[in-house]
């Protein structure tokens, strides 16, 4: 098989296809919702909440992770290995995006409330640190929901 074949394999793919949609569709209504909500204040900070910025509603991450499965899961087979490591994944994701990251969020918020309380008693010099938030129950669940419409979507039609 030559090269270009491959490639057009790989892109292709109803997996691949079905994980980036997904990532990109709740990148665009997170930006859409921050847009109309009148939350973003420049061209620059719309491109990056439209193609890296993390938090908020929906989860990106919940999305891509759950259209992974579902594709996975239409494509293999529900009872295949791979299948079985793709939820093993969602989950772990999912863990991750509703506990240590949320839990980080918060500390570094607190902290940077203590470093700001001691910077203005010149006690310390104090440089915040970035407060990267993890999601809410309702965002990680909006964003399960439309990975896995996606994912259905892009199984069932290809």
């Amino acid at each position: 098989m030559d090269f270009k074949t491959q490639l057009y394999l790989f892109f292709s793919h109803p997996v691949l296809q079905g994980c980036v949609f997904s990532w990109l569709s709740a990148q665009f209504v997170k930006t859409c919702i921050k847009l109309f909500s009148g939350k973003i204040h420049s061209l620059k900070e719309l491109f990056e909440l439209l193609i890296w910025r993390t938090g908020s509603m929906p989860s990106s991450h919940s999305a891509l992770v759950s259209a992974l499965s579902t594709t996975i899961g239409f494509n293999s087979g529900f009872h295949s290995d791979v299948f079985m490591l793709s939820l093993a994944f969602f989950f772990v994701t999912i863990r991750d995006a509703l506990g240590v990251r949320r839990a980080n969020g918060i500390q570094a918020t607190e902290l940077n409330k203590i470093g700001k309380t001691l910077s203005e008693k010149e006690i310390v010099d104090y440089k915040p640190i970035k407060e990267v938030q993890g999601h809410t129950p309702s965002e990680v669940i909006v964003g399960c929901f439309l990975g896995f419409f996606v994912g259905l979507a892009f199984s069932v039609l290809k």
